[in-house]
């Protein structure tokens, strides 16, 4: 049984690091580091009610999963550790949901994993056949129908009460719980395809070709494109303009807004684009799994930096959208090369299926990582804002430091000094676990537990079998995205060290996500201690044509910026010259 295996590692905690365990169970599960969503320390409003992991118990229900019934989390040190649950009878460990204790859900019947494979192999096709035409039809207009309502309701918020703004919430929680739920449903039908694309790759050619199955899990026609082709069409109205062109010759968007403000042209710019922008684009934050940080929706300056950048390299997108289309069309080619007959039938009916999900990474981000996660931070900061008029807290976003109940029964009877007092305590608590050093995993590694589908987006097993620790300069990670370059290092750790970038600079820092595209423009590789070969920073090095590495543990603390490095990524490794 899986916690009943031999033991391949363990790590319980130290003087460092240490760990405080609820149960032996807890101990015996393999908990993750989830530098790939929550780099950062926690939030406890976040922890409550926006976790991704709320909603897995619902996603193995669904499909019938044989390797695990449920994934919970654990705050360690401030930060988010998880672990999935193996379809075990008789497994007990605490965890929480919504600041409740509860416990994972756990099957009664001794032989529940190896009844139900066979109920997921039956259902995965169908998911990987169906879900582009579901997405279009069924679920984005749900979605939207969900922005929608919250946005009307977010429009006309000096007009509610209190109580109006905590419904509003709960409302919130529930459409952010949905989107979710549609998550995981994308998710296993990706899983469908992947799994059948390498498959049939293996089966016709002999092999996978990791840097062939990358190209062809690109996609020239998203959410991410429709943004960047947004700012594009900014720039070249700036290019044209005299007026705006003066404003953008300053170098950071500190000094290019004042100068927009400044003359009716500037001011138009902002108002019939940049804004416009905001209300389509604009929902997501530097990371945009948490809600302390504001998203783009709130302000304009990261925007205007995006702009800035492309007209600074004359940024020429339809140059580079029909490059990457060409290179989508050159892979499909490849696949089929040197098939005839069933084979190569086999072959183009399980690429086409893969070519349609593969906008449907960028695009549920927008919908759902981003978009789901923003607007449950409008709302939040809307019940701040009534509660700092009322004279019981301070900055709207104060609410985001309380615990989800801890809220509500402050907004039933709102002590200001309680508030303040409990306010002051987590802030601290959270600038203090800022300082802490997140280990990649902790707790008891198993074989089956490794062998956890979705810890690839990880970087594990590989993460966990090769060496932590750099060997003479030489830093191995995994393979994100194919090329070979060298150039100066840039460690950046934070939105704040965005400006510090130049243009031609290896980008080094903990993880991106979508916010951390205005990077991208300038940068010549990156390398990521975070990740794995379908996360972030890889999927946009592969859609921008540079090498990535990414997992490896230890490129921030071991990487100085200004130093010489050589990226690999074909091999995954990152040299120190």
């Amino acid at each position: 049984m899986p916690l009943r295996e031999e033991v391949l590692g363990e790590f319980l905690g130290d003087a460092s690091f240490p760990i405080e365990w609820t149960s032996e169970t807890e101990r015996l599960l393999f908990w993750v580091y989830d530098d790939l969503h929550c780099p950062k320390p926690l939030s406890p409003m976040y922890e409550d009610i926006g976790g991704w992991w709320l909603s897995c118990d619902h996603m193995f229900r669904r499909f019938g999963t044989p390797f695990a019934t449920d994934w919970i989390y654990k705050n360690i040190n401030g930060y988010l550790y998880t672990a999935a649950i193996p379809a075990e009878k008789g497994l007990v460990v605490e965890t929480q949901e919504y600041d409740y204790r509860t416990n994972p859900i756990v099957p009664q019947d001794d032989a529940y994993a190896g009844k139900i494979g066979a109920y997921l192999g039956a259902v995965l096709p169908v998911y990987g056949h169906n879900f582009t035409h579901w997405w279009r039809t069924r679920f984005v207009p749900e979605m939207q129908r969900n922005f929608d309502y919250i946005e009307a309701m977010l429009a006309k918020k000096d007009e509610l009460s209190l109580a109006d703004v905590a419904v509003l919430l709960e409302d919130a929680i529930d459409m952010h719980d949905r989107h979710w739920k549609i998550h995981w449903m994308l998710n296993f039908a990706q899983l469908s395809a992947t799994l059948n694309l390498r498959a049939v790759m293996e089966k016709t050619h002999g092999k996978v070709d990791e840097v062939l199955l990358g190209r062809l899990q690109n996609s020239a026609d998203d959410r991410n494109w429709d943004k960047i082709r947004a700012l594009w069409e900014m720039k070249e109205e700036v290019k044209g303009d005299p007026e705006l062109r003066a404003a953008f010759d300053n170098a950071t968007s500190a000094d290019i807004v004042p100068a927009l403000q400044a003359s009716e042209r500037g001011r138009r710019f902002i108002d019939e684009k940049v804004v416009p922008y905001q209300m389509e684009f604009g929902w997501h934050a530097v990371w945009s799994h948490e809600f302390i940080y504001p998203s783009f929706r709130e302000d304009m300056n990261p925007v205007i930096q995006l702009v800035r950048d492309q007209y600074s390299s004359d940024y020429d997108y339809p140059t580079k959208v029909a490059a990457l289309k060409a290179d989508i069309d050159a892979a499909a080619r490849e696949i089929l090369e040197g098939l005839s007959g069933e084979a190569l039938e086999e072959m183009r009916a399980a690429n086409e299926i893969n070519l349609k999900m593969a906008p449907l990474t960028p695009d549920h981000h927008f919908y759902i990582d981003q978009g789901a996660n923003a607007h449950v931070r409008l709302v939040l900061i809307a019940l701040g804002e009534k509660l700092v008029a009322m004279g019981v807290l301070d900055r709207p976003d104060d609410v985001i430091f309380f615990r989800y109940n801890a809220l509500r029964a402050f907004i039933g009877a709102s002590d200001a000094v309680t508030g303040r007092a409990l306010v002051a305590e987590a802030r601290a608590k959270w600038s203090a676990a800022e300082k802490v050093r997140p280990l990649p995993w902790v707790g008891t590694v198993t074989a089956t537990q490794l062998a956890f589908p979705y810890l690839n987006l990880w970087g594990f097993p590989d993460k966990f079998y090769r060496s932590k620790e750099t060997e003479h300069g030489r830093i191995v990670g995994i393979a994100g995205s194919p090329g070979i370059v060298e150039g100066v290092a840039r460690v950046v750790m934070s939105v704040d060290e965005f400006d510090s970038l130049q243009p031609g600079e290896i980008l080094v820092c903990e993880m991106t996500n979508p916010a951390w595209q205005v990077l991208y423009g300038k940068i010549i590789a990156v390398v990521t201690d975070a990740g794995g070969t379908v996360s972030h920073p890889a999927v946009l090095a592969r859609e921008y044509g540079i090498p990535a590495v990414v997992g490896t543990n230890v490129s921030t603390s071991t990487i100085k910026t200004g130093q010489r490095i050589r990226v690999d990524g074909n091999a995954g490794v990152v040299e120190i010259l």
